[in-house]
C-alpha cells in the first residue's frame, strides 16, 4: 500500500548528480554498486578499479552498469536486492 514513484532507468537515466546523490544515501561508492556481469562492463573493458568519478560518469551515460532497483525515501536508500529490501524503508519511515 505505499506510494511510490518507478523510474525506468533506460527511459529516463540518472544524472551524474543524481547517481552521487543516492550513492551518498547508499552510503556506499560507485564500486560498490557497480555491475561487473553487464555487458556495458565488458564492452568498455572496465576493471573496476576506475576512479569514483570516471565510474559516476560511466554510469549516467550507462544507465545498466548501476545495481537496481534502489528505492529511495527521503535522505535514506536501499539496494533492492532482495527485494524486501525496499521494506526497510517504509517500515523505517
Amino acid at each position: 500500500g505505499a506510494v511510490y514513484r518507478y523510474r525506468e532507468y533506460r527511459k529516463e537515466p540518472l544524472s551524474a548528480d543524481e547517481i552521487r546523490g543516492v550513492l551518498d544515501k547508499l552510503g556506499v561508492g560507485p564500486k560498490a554498486v557497480l555491475r561487473k556481469n553487464d555487458r556495458a562492463y565488458r564492452e568498455l573493458e572496465l576493471t573496476g578499479t576506475e576512479s569514483d568519478e570516471a565510474l559516476v560518469d560511466l554510469m549516467a551515460v550507462h544507465p545498466a552498469l548501476l545495481q537496481r532497483p534502489i528505492g529511495v525515501r527521503g535522505n535514506r536508500a536501499v539496494i533492492g536486492r532482495p527485494p524486501e529490501r525496499i521494506l526497510e524503508l517504509i517500515e523505517g519511515a
